[in-house]
């Protein structure tokens, strides 16, 4: 892989222009291009000649031998070729020339120092890196440090010494990056950059950017946003149009200026309209004087003034020319005068070229002293592209002066006049002095003041403001207010109409609460109990003891059965407990006196309950209460502490409350398993996934669920692992969404068909006018249809659904034969084909839905209860939370009270729903393992 510096100055400025030059791809043309190479090939002639010149003629080598380099005694030597290896790649070089110092001593060596010609006055990185390149290949080939190199550029011939050693490092990182570019038999992905107008490739590259809509188009976009928006999809300047969402901005941030949005600008250029941010506001109070500069970057010399006076054909126009250098004064004090003639002058320019060479201008040949509003102009100029910015977005790729006033209608007598253009006919005029070149740099700066001009017009006109120009305003009758756009979520919830009558009677059939309510429990005779409400206790600020227990403890040991004669002292134990009336709640304190006795034979000391051996303080309600706010109601730990804390005195604290759910959700353990192990057994399962956030760290949770138990479960991906683990021995059927993950199960599946029908439905929205993929959307949706009626009228019963199978058959048949061409139509006839085994396993079982609501709703009770953690539960507080879920979820689909169960101390919600009409349960004590030292009883 040969690499030169041709080579490597492209991949400097564009990897897809290093990729062209390297496999020789023809230019398809650029004036600017060809001139910059013609004028370094003359400047590196001329700048040769003249170190040539000034050298003796003995100490001079024209193309020496790089073999006897080391030997020479030259002491400048001119294009010496170079080859040298470099990380499998091949460095080839021809120095324009190269120094010899002589070595400084005995055993000391030459040094040899690369020298480049560069004919512009400023240099950047990217010449001082080709330097270093061929210091790189001299050090390489003669296998000596080149630590020096010179660069002479610019009219003087001016010498700049680099250190190239301190650019060898990041020189040598690029051949191996130059070399996988190469290596690749395609070229890189295109992306436009400013480097363009400079390019040989500019047409070919902006050819194949407009058939791709690619986002480079976009001139402002940068290459950081640009990733952003392809990770999350979007490679095209339409598709990106798709994500503008206008939203009203905060009153405090309503004086600042609104952002720039690439998704608006994407918007304007789709739908072709000018769009405007806000209420923008263009004041021109005085006399507009339309300024726009003509000169050479290169040489900070500005050689052309374009002044416009004026509207339309009565204006005036200026133009203000000089020779050379010395004349930029000259015309200076011209342009001071013709402000001096105008009355209360605003200058207006576009861009902030204008604004550096009034500030440049007025360093260099002074400011008018007397004045004031020609000084006040020169200070104070508007920059129309400013006033444009985030407030204007006309529907071009950029914001040039040239794109924006072609949109208006306005055409330059050049259709290839450009600045870089200008550049190369000023070094022309130079050259030559012929009067058509000059006419020609005239013409072209005139008619960028006449275009500023109508730009100006245009905005007064689309701020509200008069304009006197007369102008047709039919140029800017396309304008759309942002602010009068109707805001667009980015997901919808709630009703969505459907297309046809039959994915709208399919969608209301879907509905979570209508299928329980109308096809899983109808129990005849039977009316809903109405929940009782809880009344809040009295605030209160005493612990005053509700109730003292005396407990008649026997002397006699419990363990060797012989009577104690020392009685020790009475131990006392206050439990802190909520009371449940029918239609109260109150504080409940109990106070419990123990007399307590030593054995002396066993060394023992009893008389105290066991649940009291530990400091047990809070009771059983109470930590009922409490899950049920956060688990059942979703609200967060630290609110119901304090709402405890103020409606009932206690001085809970969240450590407490934390353990309260850490040692429920273990005394629950056994009930979540329970529940699963019920599951795997059962001949239905819907599963659903989602994400969790831990401590900023995405998981997922996993739901598994039929028509009465639910469980949650915690993994750290997405991966097929925990369904595996958790079904293993499943039979049953499987309803599930289209994950791929589901699929790799041995049991039969059922796929959401709401799902698929939101799909489809969300196309034909996309996709108004395929005639072919609204064909085949109908045809499913009547075939569904029969389905669901059946459903709603017979109940989910193989007896009758079966006779819906040959229907099934027909449409997949007709589905085969069918001959569909667009892209859409193609895609969804594969997707019903890959699902065909999936998509009506219902109509051969009993009890088997067609959609996968049951899931998604036990998403949205983990989703509430998400919004409750807000991230700040680690991996074990997620999965005690879950444990809870599950068994709140299933005493929901049980028609069970999740907090009578939760007094009641049972763990099987099966047995409570059986016998939760007799006697309550005793509440269970839930030993803890360390208390903090203000949850520790006083004696």
């Amino acid at each position: 892989m040969k690499i030169t510096p041709a080579v490597f100055e492209a991949y400097l400025k564009c990897p897809t222009k290093c990729w062209l030059r390297a496999t020789g791809e023809a230019a398809s043309g650029n004036t600017y291009a060809e001139w910059v190479e013609t004028q370094n090939a003359a400047y590196r002639e001329t700048g040769t000649a003249r170190l040539l010149a000034a050298s003796p003629q003995d100490e001079v080598a024209l193309s020496p031998d790089l073999e006897s380099v080391k030997a020479a005694t030259w002491r400048l030597a001119s294009s010496l070729a170079v080859q040298a290896e470099m990380d499998s790649c091949a460095l080839e070089s021809e120095f324009h020339a190269v120094e010899r110092v002589a070595a400084g001593g005995r055993g000391k060596a030459a040094q040899f120092i690369p020298i480049r010609f560069v004919f512009t006055n400023k240099l950047g990185k990217d010449e001082k890196l080709l330097l270093a390149l061929d210091a790189v290949a001299l050090s390489k080939a003669l296998k000596r440090e080149a630590s020096l190199g010179k660069i002479i550029h610019g009219d003087n011939h001016a010498t700049l010494k680099v250190k190239t050693s301190a650019l060898a490092g990041e020189v040598r990182k690029r051949p191996e990056k130059i070399a996988a570019l190469l290596a690749n038999p395609a070229p890189p992905d295109l992306v436009l950059n400013r480097h363009c107008a400079e390019c040989e490739f500019q047409a070919r590259c902006r050819k194949i950017a407009i058939e791709k809509d690619d986002l480079s188009l976009l001139a402002r976009m940068s290459e950081q946003e640009r990733k952003k928006f392809r990770s999350k999809g979007i490679f095209t300047v339409t598709q990106l149009s798709y994500t503008f969402r206008p939203r009203r901005r905060p009153k405090r941030q309503r004086d600042k200026r609104e952002k720039y949005h690439h998704s608006l600008k994407a918007l304007a250029i789709r739908e072709k309209k000018i769009h405007i941010v806000g209420t923008p506001e263009l004041k021109i109070e005085g006399t507009p004087v339309y300024l726009d500069v003509e000169g050479l970057p290169d040489r900070d010399f500005y050689y052309l003034i374009g002044v416009r006076i004026g509207h339309g054909e009565a204006a005036v126009q200026h133009s203000l020319w000089a020779d050379t250098v010395e004349d930029e004064g000259k015309i200076w004090r011209e342009f001071l005068a013709i402000l001096e003639s105008v009355e209360k002058p605003v200058l207006i320019h576009y861009g902030s070229y204008e604004t550096t060479f009034l500030n440049r201008m007025s360093e260099r040949h002074g400011k008018p002293a007397e004045n004031g509003r020609v000084v006040e102009a020169i200070e104070k100029p508007l920059n129309v592209l400013s006033v444009m910015f985030a407030q204007f977005y006309f529907p071009t790729y950029s914001n040039g002066l040239k794109d924006i006033a072609k949109i208006l209608d306005f055409q330059w007598s050049d259709p290839i006049a450009s600045g870089t253009r200008s550049v190369v006919m000023r070094t022309v005029w130079q050259e030559s002095r012929d009067q058509t070149v000059k006419e020609w740099l005239v013409r072209y700066n005139a008619e960028d003041c006449e275009a500023l001009e109508i730009v100006t017009s245009s905005l007064q006109r689309t701020c509200g403001t008069k304009s006197s120009s007369g102008l047709n305003e039919s140029n800017v009758n396309d304008v759309v207010n942002v602010d009068s756009l109707k805001p667009q979520m980015p997901f919808s919830f709630g009703k969505r109409a459907s297309v046809t009558p039959d994915l709208e009677f399919l969608r209301k059939a879907a509905y979570w609460d209508y299928q329980r309510d109308r096809l899983y429990f109808r129990p005849p005779g039977q009316r809903k109990r109405k929940p009782q409400k809880l009344l809040a206790g009295c605030k209160t600020t005493s612990m005053r003891i509700n109730k003292i227990v005396v407990y008649d403890v026997s002397p006699e040991c419990p363990r060797c059965k012989r009577t104690s004669t020392k009685p020790k002292g009475i131990r006392v134990r206050i439990l802190y407990d909520l009371r449940f009336g029918q239609f109260s709640i109150k504080r409940w304190v109990v106070k419990h006196l123990f007399q307590t006795y030593f054995c002396w034979r066993c060394d023992f000391l009893f008389g105290l309950e066991e649940r009291f051996r530990n400091s047990l303080k809070f009771g059983w309600n109470l930590v009922a209460y409490f899950l049920y706010q956060v688990i059942q109601l979703s609200i967060s730990q630290r609110i119901v502490t304090l709402s405890i804390n103020q409606l009932f005195g206690y001085g809970l604290n969240c450590t407490t409350t934390h353990k309260f759910k850490t040692r429920a959700a273990e005394f629950y353990k056994e009930t979540q398993r329970g529940i699963l192990a019920r599951l795997v057994k059962g001949d239905l399962v819907h599963a659903d996934e989602t994400k969790a956030n831990v401590k900023g760290k995405l998981a997922y949770v996993w739901v598994f669920t039929n028509l009465r138990e639910v469980a949650y479960l915690y993994a750290d991906t997405r991966e097929a692992d925990v369904l595996h683990a958790t079904l293993v021995g499943f039979k049953g059927v499987l309803v599930s969404d289209f994950y791929a993950a589901y699929d790799s199960l041995d049991c039969p599946q059922q796929k959401c068909l709401m799902h698929l029908l939101r799909d489809l439905n969300d196309e034909l929205l996309n996709h108004p006018y395929d005639e072919e993929l609204k064909e085949l959307v109908k045809g499913f949706g009547s075939l569904v249809r029969p389905m669901v009626e059946t459903v709603d009228r017979r109940g989910l019963k193989r007896h009758f659904l079966r006779k819906h199978r040959k229907f099934v058959d027909r449409f997949f048949r007709d589905l085969g034969k069918a001959s569909y061409h667009s892209e859409a139509a193609l895609k969804c006839k594969d997707r019903f084909e890959k699902n065909r085994q999936k998509l009506f396993t219902f109509l051969d079982h009993d009890g088997i839905p067609w959609n996968n609501n049951n899931a998604e709703n036990a998403i949205k009770a983990f989703a509430a209860l998400r919004d409750v953690m807000e991230g700040t539960s680690n991996q074990s507080g997620v999965e005690e939370y879950l444990t809870l879920l599950s068994v709140c979820q299933t005493c929901k689909y049980m028609g069970v009270d999740f907090l009578d169960f939760l007094r009641s101390g049972e763990t099987d919600i099966h047995a409570f729903a059986e016998s939760r009409c007799g006697r309550r349960h005793r509440p269970p004590i839930i030993e803890p393992t360390a208390m903090p030292a203000d949850e520790i009883a006083q004696e």
